[in-house]
This record gives C-alpha cells, structure tokens and sequence, in this order.
C-alpha cells in the first residue's frame, strides 16, 4: 500500500520500503518526443502496458497523452500548450469583468 503526502505544493508517493517518489509533470515537447518513442515501439509488437510501465507512467496516463497529442507535431504541441494558457487568462479575465459588470448593475439599481 502506498502513502502519499503533500510536499511542497507535490504529491508524493511513499512506499512502504521507505521510497519517495515525486510525481513528474511533462511540457507538451516531452509528451510528443515520448509519443513517437511509443509507437516505434508498439509497432515493435510491445504491449501499451509494457510500455507504460517502461516509461514509469500509468496506462491511462499513456492512452490519454495520445489521445490529445497523437499525430501532434512537436512545434504544434508547443503552439497548443502556449493558446491554452492564454486562453485560462482570457477566461479568468472575462470572470473578472462579468463580476465588475454586475457589481455596477446593482449599484445602479439602488440594491446597495
């Protein structure tokens, strides 16, 4: 059974040898590098699960990874990386301008 703590703001798995392992985030380049080493590999006649476990990742973290970035190429994955966090600070500021919007209705109203 594995125990997993909070440590500095990372979860980590610690497990009953007295192991620590820190859960590894991957950019978008890395995912696409690994892709193409996967399927160079399944084409081999591995198994995902084989793979996954190779590679010190989960399976579904795997099937998810080429369900997002398969036939990606690497400057696209970076491309899409860069508009998704634009586009979480063009929504957060939509958030903001929605709350400032009815802030001034209800003053306007009198409802203060």
């Amino acid at each position: 059974m594995r125990n997993v703590l909070k440590l500095f703001g990372r979860e980590v798995a610690r497990a009953e040898q007295g192991e620590v392992a820190m859960k590894k985030s991957y950019r978008p380049e890395q995912i696409v590098r690994l892709l193409q080493d996967v399927q160079a590999q399944l084409a081999a006649g591995a198994s995902q699960r084989q793979v996954a476990k190779q590679l010190g990742i989960n399976p579904g973290t795997l099937s998810r990874w080429q369900h997002r970035y398969g036939g990606v190429q690497i400057d696209e994955a970076r491309r899409m990386f860069i508009l998704e966090k634009e586009n979480v600070r063009l929504k957060r500021i939509v958030a903001e301008l929605e709350l400032d919007k009815s802030i001034l209705k209800e003053a306007l109203q009198g409802k203060y």
